[in-house]
């Protein structure tokens, strides 16, 4: 008679009701990365997150799984499109295997400043590449996040020149876009995803690698790399995309929360690169790296000579390269 009444009144409350009395999420959510946990990205969305799960009053909790903790970029990417991830932040010539518009933000030495940057990508361009990630069954929130100006490192020889680079073995991520633009200098890249470089590079399946400042310091590259050649090369940014259907699930004020709250940590982690990136460079000649300042005209001049632009202005189409020249100029 006891365990009748319990179940009685148990079955008189809404579901909902008993799930949040025991303490559970109403939505359980992942979010995954390939960047350390200490990177100003995961800093940053574990903020987000924290956030979200207040305002929401605990219905919304976003798991924050830093690292490669889910698996590589393209397993990720794979778990994103079939809902076994809900959100993702990739970057955009990686994004590029599905995307292909998405490598236009990595082109090389196609901004000279951050103002070039974020006049593009807030603007036209970050609006055309949106637009071709919905195309493809995804959504990519409005506000980028930085990942910075790419620079190159090396175990073996100083790379001074676009010459320095011929023969040389340099990890690129598994992308079309790095392939294309090494082998335009004559490099020999070699595609292995983010969990594995230090490894490569201890082990010296390759000669060097190239990543912004903050990966090369929070991974702790120069511990099996010998110099750090400058040559902002590639500005790189992650787009923080979503499972559109898995996030339609939830109502709508929830989704105006988690939007607002990781376009707004954006902001607040493109302030904090920034930051990093006036003292790494000092921090890791500290840590035994030798800098080398380079002449970035001369990489481009290199690139220009062997078809590169010419190449990607084909590959990515008209709009794409009319988006990214309206503002940064003629590069062709």
């Amino acid at each position: 008679m006891q365990r009748r009444r319990l179940l009685a009144a148990a079955s008189a409350l809404p579901l909902f009701a008993i799930a949040r009395r025991a303490g559970a999420a109403e939505f359980s959510y992942k979010y995954a990365s390939n960047l350390p946990a200490s990177h100003p990205l995961n800093i940053r969305a574990q903020e987000a997150m924290a956030r979200i799960k207040a305002a929401s009053d605990g219905r919304l909790e976003i798991g924050v799984f830093p690292n490669n903790q889910l698996g590589s970029d393209t397993d990720m990417l794979s778990q994103l499109r079939s809902g076994g991830l809900e959100f993702f932040t990739l970057s955009g010539p990686i994004l590029a295997t599905l995307v292909p518009a998405a490598s236009i933000s990595g082109i090389g030495f196609a901004f000279k400043d951050y103002a070039q940057v974020w006049a593009a990508m807030d603007g036209a361009v970050g609006a055309y590449v949106r637009g071709e990630v919905a195309r493809r069954g995804l959504l990519a929130f409005e506000r980028i996040w930085d990942n910075g100006y790419r620079q190159m490192t090396s175990g073996a020889k100083p790379i001074h020149t676009p010459e320095d680079l011929r023969g040389f073995k340099m990890r690129v991520p598994v992308s079309p876009l790095w392939i294309s633009l090494f082998r335009a200098f004559g490099a020999a890249p070699t595609s292995i995803n983010f969990s594995e470089v230090y490894s490569a590079l201890q082990t010296h399946i390759v000669d060097g690698q190239e990543n912004p400042l903050a990966i090369i310091e929070t991974a702790r590259l120069y511990e099996v790399q010998r110099s750090l050649s400058l040559t902002n090369h590639m500005w790189d940014g992650y787009w923080f995309l979503a499972n559109p259907r898995r996030f339609a699930a939830l109502p709508k004020s929830l989704q105006d929360l988690v939007a607002t709250e990781c376009n707004a940590a954006a902001l607040r982690e493109r302030a904090d690169v920034a930051a990093l990136n006036a003292t790494l460079a000092s921090t890791l000649k500290t840590q035994g790296m030798s800098v080398i300042e380079t002449d970035p005209l001369a990489f481009r001049a290199s690139l220009r000579a062997a078809g590169f632009y010419g190449e990607w202005r084909k590959r990515l189409g008209a709009p794409a390269w009319s988006a990214l020249e309206s503002v940064v100029g003629p590069l062709a």
